[in-house]
C-alpha cells in the first residue's frame, strides 16, 4: 500500500476473473471509496493495462443493482421478488432447511454448485470444500473448463505444462490454434509482436476470421471439430518426408512405430474435405511447421469444446514431440500456465480432501439440468448453494436448467453480487463481495507470476467473501471443526506452504510489499528439453497406457465429431471485448457498447435460409430457440455460425443466452462438453 496524503492511498491488487491474464491493479482510495482503478504499470507481463471490461470495474462495485444485504423470496421463483432479512434470520432458516434435508434424505440431497467466477485461489477453494466435505453433500466434479485439455495433453506428456509465455519472443513459427489472443488474451500480443518483429511468422486456425486472424500472417480457416483430423494429416507428412527429430523421438518417446501406422490414414488427400482445407495448405503448413526452429503451438479454450476435445489436445502434444521443438527456447506447446502455477501451490492444504467420504456420489456440473429435473436420482437433489457462478446463463441447456430451478420442492441458497438469472430462482440471496473487498492469492493461467491482492475498501453494505460466507454458514450450522474458521491470511499462508521449490523466498509478506511474485525458475524454461514427461513410462506417449487402461483408444486420432444435420448449421460461440461470461451483462456501459445479439453466417448460408443482413432471424434447434440479429459477412465459412457469448438477452430483449440452444453431450474424456458441437437452423422474425 503506498500512501499518497489527504488521506488517499493506492492499494495493490489483482483482477480475479476467470481470464488468463490476471492483470496486476492498483486502486485509488479516499475516505474508504475506491475513486480509480488502473492497471499497475510495473508489472512485467499485464504492464498496466486492463481490458475493456475491467478498465470499468469501478461500476460494478459501485452499481445501482448491487445487492447490500440478504435477501428473501417472497414471490414465484423466476420473478426477483424478495423482501430484505437479517443475516442471522437467513442463515438460522438455511441451517434449519438443510438439517431438515439430511434428516429426511441424507446429505447428499444437498449440492454445492461453484466455478471460478471469482478464481483467486481461496475465494474459490477452500472452506466450501472442507464445509461440504465434512457435511458429506454430493461432490461436484467441475470439469467444464480446464479439465478436458489438461487430461489431453496428460495423455501425450503425462501433465498439462508448457512454454512460459513470455518465451514466445523465441519463436520462430508461431500456431495460434483456436484462439483469439487479441480479445481473450491481449497482454500476450505484445509478446507475439516482438517474436514477429524478430522474424516469426504468426499462422491463426480458427473457423471464424477472428481479430487476431486479421492480425496474423496466414488465417487457415478449419471446419470446426476436425482439429484433431488436421493434427494427424500434418503428422503423416512430417513422417513421409522424414522431418521427424529422430534423436529426440528414439531417447524420449513412445509409440512411434504405431504412430506411423495410424497416419497413413490421414494423407492430406483424404482429410481435405473433413477439414475445410486445401491439399496444398495442408501440406504447406506440415513443411513450414516442421522446418522452422523453433516452432510453437498456442491453443486455448475453444478447442476443448468439442465432443472430441481431450483427443484433439492429446494429438497436438504430439507434434512437438515429433519433430523435438522441445528442444529449443521457445519451442514446443504453451496452452494455460494453470498447470505449473497450481502443482507449486499447497491445494491439498487448502482443500483437505482426507476430509472427503468416499462413498458420496459426485455429480458433474455440465449436467445441472438434467440432474435438477431427473427422476431417477436417488436421494434426489433437494437443495443447491451457488456461488461464483451464474449457472443460467453459462450452462448447457438453459431451458432445463430453468425448469429445474422452478421447482418448488428445490431450496436454492445464492451468495452474489447482484440478483442474477439464477437468483431469481433463489429462496435466499446473500451478498458478496466484489475483488476490491476481499483477500486473496491469485494464480494466473497465463504467464508465471503470482499476485496478491489486498482489500481496498471495506465491504459494500452487509456484503461478505466467499470464505467469511461459508464461516458463517458453518457457525449457523453448528459446526465446531477448527478447520472451518481459519482466517483468509491463515489460508494463503497455507497455499504457500507447498515447499516447492519454485516458491523459494515467496512469503505473504513479500506478496505485500510487492503485490507479485514470478514463479522461481530459470527464464529459459523448457519443461521437456531432455524428456522428463511424467507418463507411466517417464516418456511422451504417442500409444498411450493410460488410455488403453480406461478403454480408450491408445493412440492419437482424429477422434469422433458430429456431421451437420441436413440443413442446420454448426454454430460457434465466444467472449467479446465487453462480455465476460455474465459478469458484466448486466451493466448498462457494456450491454450498450457490446449491442443487440447478432448471429453471423457467410452469404451462402443466408441463402440457404433466405434470411437477409441486419434483420431479425429465429435461431432455434430442439433444445430452443432466441431471436438475433442477422450479420451476413465472409468472416465466417460454409456451413458455420457466429453468436457472442455472455449476454442475457436476446435480440427483443428477453433473458436468453445462447445456451438457451447448446446441450450438455460429454467430451470424449476430461468431464467437459461439446458446447460448439450445436447445430441450429434460422428463419426469418415475422413482424409482429
Amino acid at each position: 500500500m503506498q500512501i499518497l496524503g489527504n488521506d488517499t492511498k493506492i492499494v495493490r491488487g489483482a483482477c480475479g476473473h476467470d481470464c488468463p491474464d490476471t492483470c496486476s491493479w492498483l486502486v485509488e482510495v479516499r475516505d474508504g471509496k475506491a475513486l480509480r482503478l488502473f492497471g499497475n504499470p510495473d508489472h512485467p507481463f499485464t504492464r498496466g493495462t486492463l481490458c475493456a471490461k475491467v478498465n470499468h470495474y469501478l461500476e460494478r462495485v459501485y452499481h445501482s443493482e448491487r445487492l447490500h444485504y440478504p435477501l428473501k423470496r417472497v414471490g414465484p421463483k423466476g420473478e426477483g421478488k424478495f423482501v430484505r432479512v437479517t443475516w442471522e434470520d437467513a442463515l438460522r432458516d438455511v441451517a434449519g432447511q438443510w438439517h431438515k434435508i439430511i434428516a429426511e434424505s441424507g446429505s447428499e440431497a444437498i449440492m454445492p454448485y461453484s466455478s471460478a467466477g471469482n478464481q483467486g485461489l481461496i475465494q474459490v477453494a477452500s472452506l466450501d470444500r472442507r464445509l461440504f466435505a465434512l457435511l458429506g453433500c454430493t461432490q461436484l466434479e467441475r470439469s467444464i473448463c480446464g479439465e478436458v485439455p489438461v487430461s489431453g495433453l496428460a495423455a501425450t506428456q503425462g501433465n498439462g505444462f508448457g512454454v512460459d509465455p513470455e518465451e514466445l519472443v523465441h519463436s520462430r513459427y508461431i500456431i495460434l490454434w483456436g484462439t483469439n489472443t487479441i480479445v481473450t488474451n491481449l497482454h500476450l500480443w505484445p509478446v507475439i509482436a516482438e517474436a514477429r518483429a524478430n522474424g516469426a511468422k504468426i499462422v491463426v486456425i480458427d473457423p471464424i476470421r477472428t481479430r487476431t486472424a486479421e492480425k496474423g500472417d496466414w488465417h487457415i480457416p478449419i471446419r470446426p471439430g476436425s482439429d484433431a483430423t488436421l493434427a494427424m494429416s500434418l503428422m503423416h507428412i512430417i513422417i513421409r518426408e522424414n522431418w521427424v527429430d529422430h534423436d529426440f523421438v528414439e531417447r524420449h518417446a513412445l509409440g512411434y512405430e504405431a504412430l506411423c501406422e495410424r497416419v497413413k490414414e490421414y494423407a492430406p488427400e483424404r482429410v481435405t474435405r473433413k477439414v475445410g482445407i486445401p491439399v496444398e495448405d495442408i501440406e504447406k503448413l506440415a513443411q513450414e511447421y516442421a522446418t522452422t526452429t523453433p516452432s510453437l503451438i498456442r491453443p486455448l479454450i475453444g478447442l476443448e469444446h468439442h465432443q472430441n476435445g481431450a483427443m484433439m489436445f492429446r494429438t497436438l502434444a504430439c507434434l512437438p514431440v515429433l519433430i523435438g521443438a522441445w528442444k529449443h527456447r521457445g519451442g514446443g506447446l504453451s496452452r494455460s500456465t494453470g498447470a505449473i502455477q497450481y502443482s507449486t501451490l499447497n491445494h491439498r492444504r487448502l482443500s483437505m480432501p482426507e476430509l472427503q467420504r468416499p462413498e458420496v456420489r459426485t455429480l458433474n456440473m455440465r449436467d445441472l439440468g438434467q440432474l435438477l429435473c431427473s427422476k431417477e436420482l436417488t436421494p434426489p437433489l433437494r437443495s443447491l448453494c451457488i456461488w461464483n457462478v451464474n449457472p443460467v446463463v453459462s450452462i448447457p441447456n438453459q431451458a432445463k436448467i430453468i425448469e429445474g430451478l422452478k421447482r418448488e420442492d428445490l431450496f436454492t441458497v445464492v451468495h452474489d453480487l447482484f440478483v442474477t438469472e439464477t437468483a431469481k430462482y433463489a429462496d435466499y440471496v446473500f451478498p458478496a463481495t466484489s475483488q476490491i473487498e476481499c483477500m486473496d492469492i491469485v494464480p494466473a493461467w497465463g504467464h508465471h507470476y503470482l499476485s496478491l491482492n489486498l482489500p481496498a475498501i471495506p465491504p459494500v453494505g452487509e456484503s461478505v467473501s466467499n470464505t467469511e460466507f461459508f464461516r458463517r454458514l458453518a457457525k449457523a450450522l453448528g459446526r465446531t471443526e477448527e478447520c472451518l474458521y481459519d482466517s483468509d491470511e491463515q489460508l494463503i499462508e497455507q497455499a504457500l506452504s507447498s515447499g516447492h521449490p519454485y516458491l523459494d523466498g515467496i512469503s505473504l509478506e513479500r506478496l505485500k510489499q510487492d503485490g507479485y511474485a514470478r514463479l522461481n525458475h530459470e527464464r529459459d524454461y523448457r519443461p521437456f528439453a531432455n524428456g522428463n514427461f511424467t507418463t507411466p513410462s517417464g516418456k511422451a506417449e504417442f500409444w498411450s497406457q493410460d488410455l488403453m487402461k480406461m478403454g480408450l483408444d491408445p493412440l492419437p486420432s482424429g477422434g469422433e465429431y458430429p456431421d451437420p444435420p441436413v440443413d442446420h448449421v454448426q454454430l460457434i460461440s465466444s467472449k467479446t471485448l465487453h462480455y465476460l461470461n455474465s459478469s458484466y451483462g448486466h451493466i448498462e456501459h457494456h450491454a450498450r457498447r457490446e449491442g443487440i445479439l447478432t448471429i453471423e453466417v457467410n452469404p451462402q448460408t443466408a441463402e440457404l435460409f433466405d434470411v437477409t443482413d441486419k434483420a431479425l432471424v429465429e435461431v432455434f434447434n430442439e433444445r430452443g430457440s432466441l431471436v438475433a440479429e442477422c450479420r451476413i459477412s465472409n468472416r465466417v465459412g460454409a456451413g458455420v455460425a457466429w453468436m457472442p457469448f455472455g449476454g442475457n438477452k436476446d435480440a427483443k430483449g428477453n433473458f436468453q443466452s445462447v445456451n438457451q440452444l447448446t446441450g450438455e453431450v460429454p467430451t470424449d474424456w476430461g468431464g467437459g462438453s461439446g458446447f460448439y458441437d450445436t447445430f441450429v437452423k434460422l428463419r426469418r422474425q415475422l413482424p409482429t
